[in-house]
């Protein structure tokens, strides 16, 4: 036989027997009768060297914060178990030590772990706080469109949130579900209502196109299209009808609308092609009126102003477009030759005055046989002559009145 191995941590005698040394002493951990010395003090080396590899990665994933500390004392707990009747050859005093220098690490994790927890409780509890606040905001509002899917996102939310204790969880999950439960009811609740609204509507919108249909026919072009405006102001205050509806009534109700609109400005393109003829008339009037200016001859101007006036009602309307253009024009002519008979009436003589007089008979002769035509007209029922004999007449009025303020001054 060979002679024997030599290993500071243990040894095998002349019979096989194979020892450890230990604090303790020496302890029989095997025998290899018969055997190479050799081999058998490698076995029990690479034994050790298998619980050495065991606490070398325990050691470095407790530092790298890979195992929990749970964990971590479970495998102090199996490795050390392993180490006491360890049949291994090596410095198992050593690697007991080992294990008990973890402890106070696994301790440190333990606690920075039970912080971790804490402080991610309290953070779920303030976020669940404003989970539910939220979900009690959105309950409390009106927000129809949008509330629920704002409800859906605070859950999931939740969701992904630890649990608190059941107490706290408990109350706040409460609140949360309350509130969901709340904005549903009144949001039916909303809904239903409005569905009756809209039911509603659309009974009132059906009536005004029957209306408005029995109008569309009407060549009563002002009153009806007043009477559209008010049709107009009852369908806006009436709502909206159901969705499926709204647009098919609205659609109607505009036809009938644009029906009459359309015929009634056809009617009046019609009569502004008819009264291009009058404006024709109407701007050679002007343009013997526009002549008067500046007024240099008060009388001449003012007797001259009396054909004009003639001429100008009885030229007739104008298209609607040049109303504005054609009345400014000719006012402004009328207004100049009453500011310049004004003017010469202030500064007229007394002797003059009998001038005055002669004036105020023929303006009153005038008058006179104005009011005596309008009488006939309206007699007779022509309205138009009347209307245009008014206008005259008030006219004439006009001047009679300036011409007694005349003679008033030369008194």
């Amino acid at each position: 036989m060979s002679s024997a191995p030599t290993n500071p941590w243990g040894r095998v005698d002349d019979d096989g027997n194979v020892y450890v040394k230990t604090a303790d002493g020496e302890r029989l951990i095997g025998q290899w009768p018969g055997g190479d010395p050799a081999e058998a003090m490698s076995l029990y080396v690479r034994r050790y060297e298998g619980l050495e590899v065991e606490v070398d990665l325990l050691e470095k994933r407790l530092e790298g914060g890979t195992v929990s500390p749970d964990d971590a004392a479970k495998a102090v707990t199996k490795v050390r178990a392993l180490l006491v009747d360890a049949q291994a050859m090596g410095d198992l005093d050593a690697l007991v030590k080992r294990l008990d220098a973890l402890q106070p690490a696994i301790d440190k994790h333990r606690e920075e772990r039970k912080a971790e927890r804490a402080a991610k409780v309290a953070e779920a509890q303030t976020e669940k706080t404003r989970i539910a606040e939220a979900a009690e905001k959105i309950a409390a509002g009106n927000d129809w469109k949008s509330g629920a899917d704002k409800l859906r996102a605070l859950l999931d939310e939740w969701k992904a949130l630890p649990r608190l204790s059941k107490s706290a969880d408990d109350a706040l999950w409460h609140r949360f579900s309350s509130a969901r439960t709340t904005y549903t009811r009144h949001r039916k609740a909303h809904f239903g209502e409005q569905s009756t609204q809209r039911d509603a509507a659309k009974v009132t919108k059906e009536k005004l196109i029957v209306e408005a249909e029995a109008l569309s026919t009407s060549t009563e072009w002002g009153p009806t299209a007043g009477k559209y405006r008010d049709l107009m102001a009852e369908w806006k205050k009436a709502g909206s009808a159901p969705r499926n509806v709204e647009d098919k009534l609205w659609k109607k109700f505009r036809a009938a609308q644009d029906a009459f609109f359309t015929a009634r400005d056809e009617a009046n393109e019609a009569l502004d092609a008819e009264y291009e003829v009058n404006a024709e008339k109407k701007l050679e009037i002007l343009a013997d009126a526009e002549k008067l200016l500046p007024i240099k001859n008060v009388d001449a101007a003012r007797k001259a102003w009396l054909d004009i006036a003639d001429r100008w009602e009885a030229a007739g309307k104008v298209p609607r477009a040049k109303i504005g253009e054609f009345e400014g024009r000719i006012r402004k002519i009328e207004q100049a030759i009453k500011d310049a008979t004004e003017s010469q009436w202030k500064k007229t003589d007394p002797e003059k005055s009998a001038r005055a007089d002669d004036m105020i008979s023929k303006l009153q002769r005038a008058i006179d046989e104005v009011q005596a035509k309008l009488d006939a007209a309206e007699a007779k029922g022509d309205t138009k002559k009347a209307k245009d004999l008014t206008s005259d007449l008030e006219s004439k009025q006009a001047f009679l009145e300036m011409a007694k303020k005349a003679q008033a001054d030369f008194s």
